[in-house]
């Protein structure tokens, strides 16, 4: 009996058993900067402000606490007085190659409301001092990927990784 309660376990999908989904935006793009630099830029909150939100946009208060519940949080500011707090967590870190944050819930694992996405970062040295970036924004349902996606994520991720690149040489 345990032999067919172990089959039937292995052949369940938990994604499809829980009605998990893939609703993912994903940015890839190679870097000239190593891993310990992409890091540094992201993990540091003056540098982060440099180049986190395509410009004419900008951040201020940037609060990065890279563990895992801890604090990454900003906020954003348009060329029009548009203000827009963002904070989350960390979900997983692991320094110099992946992290994953969320704003489904703030420090102290407190459910933050309306939860938008969950994003993911993973860095994969390449030769030269270059590296793969890979950026993955997954929401938890398709009109939220398509809400993000209508609001620029290609062209905004992808101007905010161009933005990245230019200050790597200097790190």
């Amino acid at each position: 009996m345990a032999h067919a309660t172990e089959t039937a376990a292995q052949e369940i999908d938990p994604c499809v058993a829980t009605g998990a989904h893939n609703h993912a935006l994903v940015l890839e793009r190679v870097l000239n900067g190593t891993p310990e630099k992409i890091w540094k830029a992201w993990m540091t909150p003056e540098i982060l402000a440099q180049w986190f939100c395509p410009k004419p946009w900008s951040i201020s208060a940037p609060v990065i606490e890279p563990e895992v519940g801890g604090r990454f949080a900003f906020t954003m500011h348009g060329p029009d007085g548009e203000v827009m707090p963002n904070d989350g967590v960390f979900l997983l870190v692991e320094p110099n190659r992946r992290w994953i944050t969320t704003d489904a819930f703030v420090k102290g694992w407190l459910p933050a409301g309306m939860p938008f996405m969950v994003a993911e970062i993973v860095l994969t040295p390449l030769e030269g001092g270059k590296t793969r970036y890979v950026a993955t924004a997954r929401h938890w349902s398709e009109e939220a990927m398509k809400q993000h996606e209508a609001m620029g994520f290609h062209e905004g991720w992808g101007t905010v990784a161009d933005q990245l690149n230019a200050i790597l040489p200097s790190l």
